[in-house]
């Protein structure tokens, strides 16, 4: 039985530059991310991500090293720190290191890439995630997904697709990836990487590969247009979202593919119809949405759902049960959001 906690009322991609860039990097098995900078940023951050494994009923321990920047350091500078730290990283024969900056670092103007440009033995990236002047989480999964793009090379192309910037720290990542496989499956695609979910180092060596990029959100296309530059590779901007969203989804990697997606869409329509069916007891309850709990896609897929089973839905603030609008990925993330409702409505 999972005991995960319900995602409604909750958030987990609120933070700084560095813990988006983390939710990256330590996804990617066998390799070591250096933090450079004082000891806190990085008991803040494994401390996060390991409870965000417990969450996902997965235990992980992030392979997080501290230069443990000191107020000598500061002051004098950390060069010294970062280099013995990466030497000592390099001996435990990780299959690449991961270094990333703090706003102290870069206000203190320590030279790291001058450091990291020495040789270790092992590949260093150095990710930047400094975010003193306005950076955000999202800029830090950005910034770690081109960086780590950069160690890749064009490469012929294969039938295949790869899911770009996955949401580490979302409470269904898995179900949402499972239910993007599923709709590929239909069409007889297959996944080339998850970049970057739970992959070796080698593994990104292949993001050239792929025919097209499916984007996790659409916060990601400077992603999206950053690998279709380096890589030639065209993206669609979302995962499926919602009724409408997902049967749009299933067309347009089938044109992109050159395959008639006819009766790929009328079994998920169907599919659609029947899931739809097991949820008549809502028919006619009053609700309306949270706004404080969704964005606009997210709202309007919800909304689509909510009409499609007759739930009446008032404006936010009246006197009604608020549904919180998730982000229903494909049919099956539907049917997910649906179950939610229902508890709240029956409660």
């Amino acid at each position: 039985m999972s005991l995960k906690p319900l995602p409604i009322h909750t958030s987990r991609f609120g933070g700084c530059t560095l813990t988006g860039a983390l939710s990256v990097t330590t996804h990617v098995r066998n390799t070591a991310s250096v933090i450079h900078g004082p000891k806190g940023c990085t008991h803040h951050n494994f401390s996060l991500l390991h409870a965000t494994g417990l969450d996902n009923e997965t235990v992980t321990l992030p392979d997080l090293v501290s230069t443990a920047l000191c107020e000598s350091d500061i002051v004098f500078g950390g060069e010294g720190a970062l280099l013995r730290t990466l030497g000592s990283v390099a001996e435990s024969g990780p299959d690449a290191i991961f270094v990333l900056s703090t706003c102290i670092v870069d206000t203190i103007g320590d030279d790291v890439a001058a450091i990291c440009g020495r040789e270790f033995g092992v590949p260093v990236v150095i990710v930047p995630t400094a975010g003193f002047l306005g950076g955000t989480f999202q800029n830090g999964v950005a910034n770690a997904l081109r960086a780590l793009a950069d160690t890749a090379e064009p490469l012929p192309v294969q039938e295949s697709v790869n899911i770009i910037g996955e949401m580490n720290l979302e409470y269904e990542v898995e179900e949402n990836y499972a239910e993007v496989v599923r709709l590929l499956d239909m069409l007889g695609v297959s996944v080339n990487i998850r970049f970057v979910h739970d992959i070796g180092f080698d593994d990104i060596g292949m993001l050239g590969a792929a025919r097209l990029n499916i984007l996790r959100e659409p916060l990601l296309q400077t992603v999206g247009m950053y690998l279709e530059q380096r890589f030639g590779t065209p993206f669609i901007p979302s995962f499926p979202l919602g009724l409408s969203g997902t049967l749009s989804f299933v067309e347009a990697v089938a044109e992109t593919f050159g395959i008639d997606s006819s009766r790929a869409v009328e079994k998920e329509h169907l599919f659609q119809s029947d899931t739809l069916a097991g949820f008549s007891d809502l028919k006619g309850m009053v609700a309306s949405f949270d706004p404080a709990m969704g964005d606009l896609d997210s709202v309007h897929s919800s909304s689509e759902v909510a009409e499609a089973v007759r739930i009446h839905m008032r404006e936010p603030g009246t006197r009604c049960l608020p549904l919180g609008p998730g982000r229903p990925v494909g049919t099956a993330g539907v049917r997910r959001m649906l179950h939610r409702w229902r508890r709240q409505l029956h409660a």
